[in-house]
């Protein structure tokens, strides 16, 4: 059987006492730590998988053709989501259109073209600080500006403008690391080849980087697919018969419609199954809208590799 050895090689038989010694207690410590990785891991595995079943459990009975392409009715105690569905991948979609070029344009500027000082380090404090604040401000804050002051009224603009101030933080936070993994060398070669800082930027750095900004991406679409209290103030509504005819008509969407069914609908208890069937469609559609964009961003793995 062979022997433990240390970092030199050595055996730890043939080790003072000391030595071996300290060398087994930084072994166990070592062992004690990936056994307490492996655990946190496994733990939210389960969790997952337990809130996954539960969902799927008492969601499944309520997914059928109707519930998925029809419209609510009877005081949404029968019929489908289909105006939810199609108002959430609105919002989040359209808060990506505006989200992704801002973020992305903020972190090239703050990474490669920004002096280090005072100024970039209060932009770069206020962007973290941003990432953290809840939700529900932002609402407030869409409320006060979009809908208020701006005049756009309880709609699918204000929604989409407000959810895309909310997940601009996390997406400049990511493509700024992704800029920073692109090795110096790349840019280096470029420029020495002849090539302007932007056409560096734009042709090299860039599309080194996007598998990472995507990854940015795909968190920012997921989180602002969830969102409630961001909505319920600026875009979401309670009930509509109709699909909304413009930018400026407010919507239904899926995490509003499940909690106006679980908090405020006529008979709570009549539509439990519609609430978990509900919540299940809303986990499939984030889910299918992140596999999109990591196929994408294999994709362009690919052609980099």
């Amino acid at each position: 059987m062979s022997q433990l050895a240390d970092t030199t090689g050595v055996p730890m038989a043939q080790l003072p006492p000391a030595t071996s010694k300290t060398h087994s207690i930084r072994h166990l410590k070592q062992k004690c730590m990936f056994t307490l990785f492996k655990l946190c891991v496994a733990v939210n595995a389960l969790a997952l998988a337990i809130i996954c079943g539960f969902v799927l459990y008492y969601g499944a009975p309520a997914i059928s053709w109707e519930f998925l392409l029809e419209n609510p009715r009877n005081a949404m105690t029968e019929g489908g989501i289909f105006p939810c569905i199609l108002g959430t991948i609105a919002l989040s979609y359209g808060s990506m259109l505006i989200a992704l070029p801002w973020g992305v344009a903020t972190a090239i500027y703050l990474h490669e073209y920004a002096r280090p000082g005072k100024v970039v380090h209060l932009i770069r404090l206020a962007i973290n600080n941003l990432a953290g604040v809840p939700s529900v401000v932002f609402g407030l804050f869409g409320l006060s500006l979009f809908v208020t002051v701006l005049g756009m009224g309880v709609s699918l603009l204000a929604g989409i403008l407000t959810l895309a101030a909310l997940v601009l933080p996390l997406i400049i936070g990511a493509s700024e690391e992704a800029l920073k993994s692109v090795s110096p060398t790349y840019r280096e070669a470029s420029l020495g080849l002849g090539a302007t800082k932007w056409q560096t930027i734009y042709h090299i750095v860039l599309p080194a980087a996007a598998p990472g900004i995507l990854t940015g991406a795909i968190l920012s679409v997921g989180r602002a697919a969830g969102e409630t209290a961001a909505i319920m103030f600026t875009a979401a509504m309670f009930f509509s018969p109709e699909l909304p005819h413009s930018v400026f008509d407010s919507v239904m969407a899926l995490p509003y419609h499940i909690y106006v069914l679980a908090t405020a609908g006529t008979d709570i208890e009549q539509t439990r199954h519609l609430q978990y069937g509900t919540a299940l469609v809303l986990i499939a559609l984030v889910l299918s809208m992140n596999f999109l964009a990591i196929m994408l961003r294999a994709r362009m793995q690919k052609k980099l590799s």
